[in-house]
């Protein structure tokens, strides 16, 4: 099989198919769960791709659903095959947001709201350690280093040659001026962002603090997209302990007006990269 099959990506679009087999069946999860003799949890997280789906999974739920098709059948198993090879992340062992690494490296589109911090995707490492740091001050020295390094991989999406990673990001002014590591970090994080913003296929913009009130307070959120119109767009919304993915129809939307209203209160792209820079110069004082 292909290397470049991404496994969360693939067990979602299963996950999906299988719940169509179940709507399809007039079924609901709670009378699945039952005759499979398993919890509606189990269900759940398979449709919404959360949890990893065996063979034995697929095979057993084909005969509940009674799918006569046996092409339907074996592409099915063959998607779970696929979903349980390991994507690059997985090297790295135990990472809290595995789910998101996954969407994300698959995404042709990434737009970010973000209100207290440089987004990952275009943070410096000397950044994203004291970030950790400071964010996580129990985390072992190991740890941070893992984190650092499994952000900076993921950074490679946004140099990449060839189909690089449409990256749109709002960033509060709280997110410029908090300091995070030194005055120096700060000052080279912002001279980044600034080139950074300079690729065709990024785009920064600053909502500063004389906006006042904006559909983002409620907190960071991003939004992500894919080329394949198999695969629906995906709010998620990081948490302390558990993040939350948003699929329905009805809510990526919300969220996407939300984000058009940000853009629309931003500095423009120029106005924004000046503010930046003009925040940075007080970094070097």
């Amino acid at each position: 099989m292909a290397s470049n099959v991404n496994p969360t990506v693939r067990r979602r679009r299963l996950g999906q198919e299988l719940r169509r087999l179940r709507e399809l069946k007039g079924m609901t999860a709670e009378e699945v769960a039952e005759r499979l003799l398993v919890s509606q949890s189990k269900i759940s997280r398979l449709e919404n791709g959360r949890r990893s789906i065996s063979q034995r999974d697929v095979r057993d739920l084909c005969g509940v659903y009674e799918v006569e098709d046996q092409r339907i059948v074996d592409s099915l198993m063959e998607m779970a095959r696929d979903s349980r090879q390991q994507g690059w992340w997985h090297t790295f062992g135990d990472i809290p947001y595995s789910v998101y690494i996954g969407l994300e490296t698959d995404a042709e589109s990434l737009r970010v709201y973000e209100p207290q911090l440089v987004t990952g995707l275009l943070q410096t490492r000397a950044y994203a350690e004291a970030l950790v740091q400071g964010a996580l001050p129990e985390t072992s020295t190991a740890e941070i280093e893992k984190r650092v390094q499994v952000r900076m991989r993921r950074q490679e999406r946004i140099t990449a040659e060839h189909n690089p990673l449409r990256l749109w990001v709002v960033l509060d002014e709280a997110a410029l001026k908090r300091v995070v590591g030194s005055r120096l970090v700060m000052r080279e994080q912002l001279e980044h962002l600034i080139e950074m913003s300079q690729l065709p296929h990024v785009t920064v913009q600053v909502l500063p603090f004389e906006v006042g009130a904006h559909p983002g307070l409620n907190g960071q959120y991003a939004i992500l997209e894919f080329a394949d119109a198999a695969d629906s767009s995906v709010v998620y919304l990081e948490g302390v302990t558990s993040d939350l993915y948003l699929e329905k129809a009805q809510d990526v939307q919300k969220y996407a007006v939300m984000y058009e209203h940000l853009r629309a209160q931003s500095l423009n792209v120029e106005a924004s990269r000046q503010f930046i820079a003009d925040v940075a110069k007080t970094y070097a004082d």
